[in-house]
C-alpha cells in the first residue's frame, strides 16, 4: 500500500506594513483624493517596497538626490544673501511643502502625493532665480522653463542618466505646478495637474512665495510695510503667520465638490488680495532696481558659461562627470541641450566660482 502523500498547503501571509497603509488611505481618503494603490510608474519595478507606498518611495529618491541638495545655494529672490534668515530655493521647497500637506490633510486629499509633488517641483530651477531662467530662455530656447527641466530631471538627469523613475502622478504635478504670472486657478483644461494634490500643491508654492518674499523683502528694506497695498494686509493678515494661515484656510474652505469634480477656490475676497500682492511683489520687488540689477549680472554669468562650453565641450564632459549626469553624445543639439542641464542644474556659488576660474585673470604671484 502506497504511503499516503502529504499535502503541504501555504500558510497565508499577513499584509505587509504598505498594504496595511494602504487600506488606510481607502478608510480616509476622499472620494476625490488619490490612493496610492493607483500609483503607476514610467518603467514597472520587479521589486516593491513593504514598508513605503509609491508615493512615499518617491518623496524618498527626490529627498535623496543631488538635485535636492543642491537646491539649498540656489537663489529664491534675492542673490547671494548675507544674512542667514533669508530664503533660498530649498527652504521655499520645505515651505511649499508643509503648506502642500496641510491643506491636502484638511481637505482628506492624500498628504504624500502632495509633499512628493512639492518636494521635486523645483529640482530643475536654474542658479540665480528667475534672472537664470530668462537667460537660458535667450541663450539657449525660448521654450525652456524650470517647470520643464524639473520634469527633466527626475526622468533623465539624476541617477546618471537613468532618472528617479517616478510615479506618473508626480511627474504631472512636478510638469504643472507653474506657469509664471499666470492664473492663480487656471481653469484651462491640461494647464493643470490630473489629481487634486497637483493643483493643491501649485496654490501652496503661490502662498509660498507670496509670504516669504514679502517677508524677505521688508527684511532687506526693498520695501516698507506701508508700501504694501493696504487691502491686501486687512483682508490676509499683517503678520506672515497671519496671511499664510489665513489663505490656507480660505482655500480649505472654500473648496470643494462641483458637477462631479472637486474644485480650488479661495473666495472672492482672498482670492482678489492675493493677486494684488503678487502683482505688487512683481512690480515693486522682482522688478526693482535693487533685485533686477543683480538679475542682470546673473545673466551675463550664465551666457558667458554656456558660450564657453559650447566651445569647450571637452570641459562640459567634466562638469557632467561631477554632478553625476549622463554624459553627451557628439550631435549638436545633443551638445546645446547638455550644455543647458549643465547650467540649469548649478548653484549660485558654483556658477560663480567657475566664472571667476574660466574668465578672470590669474595674476602671478
Amino acid at each position: 500500500m502506497k504511503a499516503l502523500e502529504k499535502k503541504v498547503v501555504p500558510l497565508k501571509k499577513d499584509p505587509c506594513i504598505r498594504e496595511l497603509f494602504q487600506q488606510r488611505e481607502q478608510n480616509f481618503l476622499s472620494p476625490y483624493g488619490t490612493p496610492s494603490t493607483k500609483a503607476t510608474r514610467r518603467v514597472a519595478e520587479k521589486n516593491i517596497c513593504n514598508i513605503r507606498t509609491p508615493f512615499q518611495l518617491d518623496r524618498d529618491r527626490i529627498v535623496y538626490s543631488n538635485s535636492f541638495r543642491r537646491l539649498k545655494y540656489k537663489t529664491q529672490v534675492f542673490l547671494s544673501p548675507l544674512g542667514d534668515h533669508y530664503r533660498t530655493r530649498l527652504t521655499h521647497t520645505l515651505e511649499v511643502s508643509e503648506i502642500a500637506r496641510n491643506i491636502s490633510r484638511a481637505m482628506r486629499m492624500n498628504e504624500d502625493l502632495a509633499e512628493a509633488i512639492a518636494l521635486g517641483h523645483d529640482l530643475g530651477h536654474t542658479p540665480f532665480g528667475h534672472g537664470g531662467e530668462t537667460a537660458l530662455v535667450e541663450v539657449h530656447s525660448s521654450h525652456f522653463s524650470h517647470s520643464d527641466q524639473s520634469l527633466r530631471v527626475v526622468d533623465v538627469l539624476e541617477n546618471k542618466g537613468r532618472g528617479l523613475n517616478l510615479t506618473r502622478q508626480v511627474r504631472d504635478g512636478i510638469l504643472k505646478h507653474s506657469k509664471g504670472f499666470g492664473n492663480i486657478l487656471p481653469a484651462t483644461a491640461g494647464e493643470t495637474a490630473v489629481t487634486v494634490e497637483g493643483r493643491i500643491v501649485r496654490v501652496a508654492d503661490i502662498i509660498a512665495y507670496l509670504n516669504h518674499d514679502l517677508d524677505d523683502a521688508l527684511r532687506g528694506k526693498v520695501i516698507s510695510k506701508e508700501d504694501v497695498p493696504a487691502i491686501c494686509l486687512q483682508t490676509l493678515g499683517n503678520t506672515h503667520s497671519e496671511r499664510a494661515s489665513n489663505m490656507i484656510e480660505c482655500l480649505v474652505y472654500n473648496s470643494g465638490p462641483q458637477n462631479g469634480k472637486f474644485v480650488l477656490d479661495m473666495g472672492k475676497e482672498a482670492f482678489h488680495a492675493m493677486t494684488l500682492l503678487r502683482k505688487f511683489l512683481y512690480d515693486k520687488v522682482y522688478r526693482s532696481p535693487a533685485v533686477h540689477n543683480e538679475f542682470i549680472k546673473a545673466k551675463k554669468v550664465i551666457m558667458g558659461l554656456y558660450q564657453y562650453f559650447i566651445e569647450h565641450p571637452e570641459r562640459l564632459q567634466k562638469e557632467l562627470e561631477k554632478m553625476e549626469m549622463a554624459p553627451w553624445d557628439s550631435d549638436k543639439n545633443a551638445l546645446k541641450r547638455s550644455v543647458c542641464d549643465v547650467i540649469a542644474s548649478m548653484t549660485d556659488r558654483y556658477a560663480l566660482t567657475l566664472y571667476t576660474k574660466l574668465f578672470f585673470p590669474n595674476p602671478l604671484v
